[in-house]
């Protein structure tokens, strides 16, 4: 943590004696008179307890703390002006464009508020979202023709060349619509929906394996009227008329839920929870308006967890 006592001032004029090696140079420099540099110094002296001069009658040199300051003082102004910059430009530049891939799962769930707050910005950028299976999504991203991807964090041979930040965790959940047999029952007995339809995930769905070790621990091998989709709007349609049961991410249906349309089986599924997150190229340097966005989806985040 920065002690607050430390203001841009002091390392302004730290830098610009530094620079200049002389106090009178440094005050010509910044506009003010040589008493209020050597107090400014000895102000960030006293804070830091170490001296970061020696003053002579040639002027003034750096002491190993010094130079120790210099470096990362530097760099944290040169960090700031950048940023600065940015945000002008982002201001400035006019209509920019993102592309964003989501999971089906963060679609539904975090990514509606993360556009509201987005858009409330006075940034001209047009917004891309592209929905589909994971490693399509990541091929995509991989060769520039997305910014971000949004969603559950890839097998390790996938991550190649890209960048992986931690937004929160997602389970599996097994939903039925209200009045299916299955939410009469008090067994919690998983084998039991292999009775029913069942509406799984395809190949490609980045949950399928976490689903299939976890029907596998329960000793279902065999489910013989299953129908494999990563159609959101017709698994919930289907699950509705029907006695299917639907597997899928929580985030897809979590409104559903929360509105008392479809029901979660009382079923333990928590081997199945995986990190949701932001995965970026780690060579491509993020514009101002991709800042902005996963500024927004963290914030987003940051509300769905505290109403969890």
């Amino acid at each position: 943590m920065i002690d607050p006592r430390v203001k841009y001032r002091h390392v302004q004029c730290f830098l610009e004696v530094a620079r200049r090696r002389s106090l009178v140079k440094a005050a010509d420099a910044l506009s003010i008179t040589q008493p209020a540099v050597s107090k400014t110094l000895k102000e960030l002296e006293d804070i830091l307890e170490v001296r970061l001069f020696e003053r002579s009658r040639k002027g003034v040199s750096l002491t190993q703390f010094g130079e120790v300051f210099l470096h990362y003082a530097g760099a944290s102004l040169a960090a700031l002006k950048q940023g600065l910059d940015s945000v002008a430009q982002a201001r400035m530049s006019g209509e920019s464009y993102l592309n964003v891939g989501v999971l089906p799962s963060v679609a539904a769930r975090i990514v509606p508020d993360a556009v509201q707050t987005f858009q409330s910005e006075s940034v001209e950028t047009t917004l891309t979202l592209i929905t589909g299976p994971n490693t399509f999504l990541l091929s995509r991203l991989r060769v520039g023709e997305l910014d971000l991807v949004v969603g559950r964090l890839a097998d390790p041979e996938q991550m190649a060349g890209l960048s992986f930040a931690h937004l929160y965790s997602e389970s599996v959940s097994f939903v039925v619509r209200r009045g299916h047999p299955l939410l009469y029952e008090k067994s919690g007995d998983l084998g039991r929906i292999a009775d029913f339809p069942v509406l799984y995930p395809t190949k490609e769905a980045i949950i399928r394996p976490y689903i299939e070790r976890l029907l596998i621990t329960h000793g279902i091998t065999r489910l013989p009227k299953r129908v494999e989709t990563i159609s959101n709007s017709f698994g919930r349609t289907y699950t509705l008329d029907t006695d299917a049961v639907w597997i899928i991410s929580s985030g897809v249906v979590s409104r559903d839920i929360a509105a008392g349309e479809l029901v979660e089986l009382p079923l333990e599924t928590s081997e199945t929870t995986g990190p949701v997150g932001l995965t970026t190229r780690a060579d491509a340097p993020p514009t101002p308006a991709l800042l902005m966005f996963q500024s927004a989806l963290r914030a987003s985040a940051e509300k769905m967890s505290i109403h969890l």
